[in-house]
This record gives C-alpha cells, sequence and structure tokens, in this order.
C-alpha cells in the first residue's frame, strides 16, 4: 500500500506544477498574448481555463483520475514539443549564424523566435498528439479483443482438446456496465468455451449493486462443459467500503448463478484435470503452493488462478498453467515497464514458460478507475490446450 501512497503522491506534486506550467504555455498562444497587452489579469485566467476545463469536463464524464491522466499527458506532450522546437530554432540559429561569433548566434537565435510571427506551433501540435493519443487509449480500453493461445501437454487430457476463457479485470463501472459485460458474456459464448474462469477484480469500490447482479447473473447464463470458476482478487473485496454491496452479497449473487468460487481450494473435473484456484497475496494465511497441492494426483492436468502474477517461482514446480490478471498489461504507459523494473510483477502480459508450467497475464477485459489503456488495450483470452 505504501507503493500507491508515494505515487498518489507524486501524481499530486505533479498535478500543482502542471497547473504552472500549462498556465504558462497557454499563454504563450498568440491571441491571449494580445489579450495580455491590454489586460494581464484576463489573459491569465484564459490561460488558466482549459485547466479547469480539463477537470471539469473528464470528472463529469468519468471521474478525478481520468481528468489526472489527461491532465499530465497534455503536461508532457507540451514538454516534448517545447523541447524540440527550442532544438530546431537552435539549430537553425546555428546555421544561420555559420562562422559568427556566439553572440550573434544567440541574436540570430532571438531573431528566429520573433520571425515566427507571434504563432505558437508546439503548444497547437501538443494539443492535437494529445487529443490523438488519449483516444486511441479511449478505444482501447473501451471496446474489447479477443486474444487466442494454443498450447500443447504431455499429460492425458481425456479429450481433444479443452477450451478456457479467462476473463480478468472487469472492474464493473468503469468502461463496462452490467449490459455492456452481458454482452460480452454474450461473444464469449459464441466461442463455445469448455471452461470459463474469472481471474479476479470483478468488482471495485466504485461498483454498483445493480451492475453487480446482472453480470453475475450474464456469469451464470453461460453454458459451459465444466463450469464457470471465480477467485477473488485485491479488489473485489473492498477497500473504502462505500459501494452499496458487500461481499456477502458478491457471494451470495455468484453462488445463486452456480459459479463456483474457489479460496485456496481446488476441483477435480470429470476426473480429467484440475481448477485451483489461490487466494489473492494480499490475503493473511494464503496457503503455499506446497500446501494447496498436497493431495492433488500430479498426473492430471492442473490450471492455477492466481490474481497477481507474482509468485512464478513456486508456482513452476506444481501446475501446469497459470493464469492471472491484476496488471491490466501496463495500463498507462510507462506503468508495465516501471512494475518489471520496481520487480511488483513477475510479468506485466502476455505468455512465458518456466520449467514445464506455463503463465498467461491477461491485460483485462476493463481496468481499474482509469478509462484509458495507453499501454495495452482490453481482452478476454482464449486457450486452447491439446495433448502432444
Amino acid at each position: 500500500m505504501w507503493i500507491w501512497a508515494v505515487l498518489l503522491l507524486v501524481i499530486a506534486i505533479l498535478a500543482v506544477v502542471g497547473v504552472i506550467y500549462l498556465t504558462r504555455a497557454f499563454h504563450r498562444f498568440s491571441f491571449i498574448t494580445k489579450i495580455g497587452e491590454k489586460n494581464k489579469t484576463v489573459s491569465w485566467l484564459l490561460s488558466l481555463l482549459p485547466t479547469i476545463l480539463i477537470f471539469a469536463v473528464f470528472i463529469l464524464i468519468s471521474n478525478v483520475y481520468a481528468a489526472v491522466i489527461v491532465f499530465l499527458h497534455l503536461m508532457v506532450f507540451f514538454q516534448i514539443c517545447d523541447l524540440i522546437g527550442r532544438l530546431i530554432r537552435k539549430r537553425k540559429g546555428s546555421s544561420n549564424a555559420n562562422d559568427e561569433n556566439s553572440n550573434n548566434a544567440k541574436t540570430d537565435d532571438k531573431n528566429s523566435r520573433n520571425q515566427s510571427s507571434g504563432k505558437y506551433y508546439e503548444g497547437a501540435i501538443a494539443i492535437i498528439i494529445t487529443v490523438i493519443y488519449m483516444s486511441v487509449g479511449w478505444y482501447n480500453a473501451h471496446h474489447v479483443r479477443e486474444t487466442d493461445y494454443s498450447f500443447t501437454t504431455a499429460k492425458n487430457l481425456g479429450m481433444d482438446s479443452l477450451r478456457v476463457v479467462e476473463i480478468a479485470d472487469s472492474h464493473l463501472g468503469i468502461t463496462l456496465d452490467g449490459q455492456k459485460f452481458s454482452n460480452e458474456m454474450k461473444r464469449i459464448q459464441k466461442l463455445n468455451p469448455d471452461i470459463v474462469v474469472v481471474a479476479g477484480d470483478f468488482v471495485d469500490d466504485d461498483s454498483c449493486k445493480k451492475d453487480m447482479v446482472a453480470s453475475c447473473k450474464a456469469l451464470g447464463e453461460l453454458e459451459t462443459t465444466y463450469g464457470v470458476y471465480f477467485i477473488f482478487g485485491n479488489h473485489d473485496k473492498g477497500y473504502g467500503n462505500y459501494r452499496d454491496f458487500t461481499t456477502r452479497d458478491l457471494r451470495e449473487e455468484l453462488e445463486k448463478n452456480h459459479i463456483v468460487i474457489l479460496e485456496d481450494e481446488s476441483v477435480l473435473r470429470d476426473d480429467k484435470f484440475y481448477v485451483i484456484g489461490r487466494q489473492d497475496r494480499t490475503e493473511e494465511g494464503r496457503m503455499d503452493m506446497e500446501e494447496l497441492t498436497k493431495n492433488l494426483d500430479t498426473s492430471k492436468y492442473m490450471i492455477l488462478l492466481d490474481h497477481q502474477p507474482n509468485d512464478y517461482d513456486h508456482e513452476a514446480s506444481y501446475v501446469d498453467l497459470v493464469l492471472s490478471g491484476h496488471t491490466h498489461g501496463g495500463h498507462i504507459f510507462p506503468a508495465g515497464p516501471l512494475g518489471l523494473l520496481m520487480k511488483l510483477n513477475d510479468r506485466v502480459y502476455g505468455t512465458e514458460v518456466r520449467k514445464n508450467t506455463r503463465f498467461v497475464v491477461s491485460s483485462g477485459i476493463s481496468g481499474w478507475a482509469i478509462p484509458f489503456k495507453t499501454g495495452t488495450f482490453s481482452e478476454f483470452v482464449v486457450i486452447d490446450i491439446k495433448e502432444k
């Protein structure tokens, strides 16, 4: 939790610095500069207005996190464009100066700025880039893709193939309400899954009971060969406890819709394969892998659900396939690479093999709080497992 506290503090500081920076940047636009020649107070208020509008609009259509993300990206793109603009002017000034002394070079640089007709092209370009970049991020978050994997096993599956569909990190209410989640389940149904697994963070602190109930019903209506299985993520039981339903309500809705909740438990399906669900690593007393698998038949194929991809070295010794979420595939760039650098996760997205175990991390069908995905996209995962 201390990492989140530090992160929020850093973001708050950046937001304050950003307000100052962007206000000064907007003040450089020629039409505001002209107003400033007559009334400086009005010109500075106009320079502050875009920042206020950004926060107002995104808080209205989404939440404060969305506003902060857009704001910080705008600040970064302004800085990049300003830097590139300075480098271009400096190079142009140096080119014009030729062999003249450094004082003349500085004068030429100043003249080149004055010759720009007072147009702040860098600022205009920064705004355009931000709009395009965040629009793509909005699209990636709100349009769910199907990601397919095909794996083989030396173990006897007792069937030609096993189709597993993984859903993770729906965080109901961010990009998916109950109806939209139900629509995604209809897409999944068309794929004829043998088993569907929900790998944590199904709901969030901001989720509402109406969406939760509708989504549980949609999961329960899936027609599968071996059922639907659920594990709790770090958000499912709530942090702020201000949503309009309890963890008990969630359990009751899941069980009412015949969804199997696994908390450090395993199920052997038709004597063919195991589905094992670990409690989230934030839970006190969760079992280690030796205890969790000590009475299982190791000749059977084993699928482990573990919300956070943080225990690969231990898990690789015990099971065949590990399905996780939590990372959202990086969500907002560069969160993914930073998470790996800080060793918060063993993997941010995709698949890898350690020993004889295959690991898969989904970017999630939605994501926490922020309705943009600039480091990845929303997805559900379809895995076909076949015998060698």
